[in-house]
């Protein structure tokens, strides 16, 4: 088996919600490539003291290539951490082309993204039965084009728990857009740093998305998670209920 280099989920920024596989492997890098404007530098600790640690905030994929390629035929274990999970706007689809163009052998170690973090701290679930069982990753156009089978407008018709990722600069024209689908009171989570030590939380209605995200001078890493799971349902499943039988449960 030809040797690897590691494409890390440092999760959303808490070192505790890192994977136990991540923590391992950044333990034992001897060089890190570490996406510095978006991960806490509280995860860099966990690699060790020895760990050369090189930052890829202002470099192109044309310089970063070359130097993971250069350590790893140095016999060094190379670390690329990225922030969240990195098949989720990672950006790793072109760096996994790279490496393989160069006979280098890749694995990926999925990490928690902020959806779930956010979720989490709320404590929510995102799929309540006979509301919504569906939950929409993705985000709003800017410089990044997307297909116009997932517009904004088509993805927000479907009325399930929508979660969009890098989108607080448009955040006027994703709350007209959402208008149109979502009733005004709909809730609307805002995760800003989520699970850092300055994170902020609020949960408003659809109606004071663009408000509020201008207060909080809202512009990058932030999520928002708009769904009607966010209230209270009293809407119960059939898994637990005494009802429903299953392969687990017969009658």
């Amino acid at each position: 088996m030809k040797s690897t280099i590691s494409i890390v989920g440092a999760g959303p920024g808490a070192i505790d919600l890192m994977t136990l596989r991540a923590i391992d492997r950044l333990q034992k890098a001897e060089v890190l490539f570490w996406t510095d404007s978006l991960i806490s530098p509280q995860l860099i600790t966990q690699a060790s003291h020895n760990c050369e640690k090189i930052k890829t905030s202002s470099l192109t994929l044309e310089e970063i290539i070359p130097m993971m390629i250069k350590k790893h035929k140095e016999g060094k274990k190379v670390v690329r951490l990225h922030d969240g999970d990195p098949c989720l706007y990672g950006a790793i689809s072109e760096q996994i082309c790279a490496l393989n163009d160069a006979n280098i052998g890749i694995e990926i170690i999925p990490g928690i993204s902020a959806y779930q973090a956010t979720a989490a701290t709320l404590c929510t679930e995102l799929t309540i039965p006979e509301l919504t069982q569906t939950i929409i990753l993705s985000r709003a156009e800017g410089r990044t084009h997307k297909p116009e089978t997932e517009s904004l407008e088509k993805l927000a018709s479907i009325k399930g728990s929508l979660c969009l990722y890098l989108s607080a600069r448009h955040v006027e024209y994703v709350q007209s857009t959402l208008l149109k689908h979502y009733p005004e009171e709909t809730p609307v989570a805002i995760g800003y740093r989520v699970s850092w030590p300055d994170e902020a939380i609020k949960v408003i209605p659809l109606s004071l998305m663009a408000k509020t995200s201008k207060e909080m001078n809202l512009f990058r890493t932030t999520l928002y998670i708009i769904s009607p799971a966010l209230e209270e349902k009293r809407k119960r499943s059939k898994l637990y209920n005494p009802v429903h039988d299953h392969l687990f449960r017969p009658k």
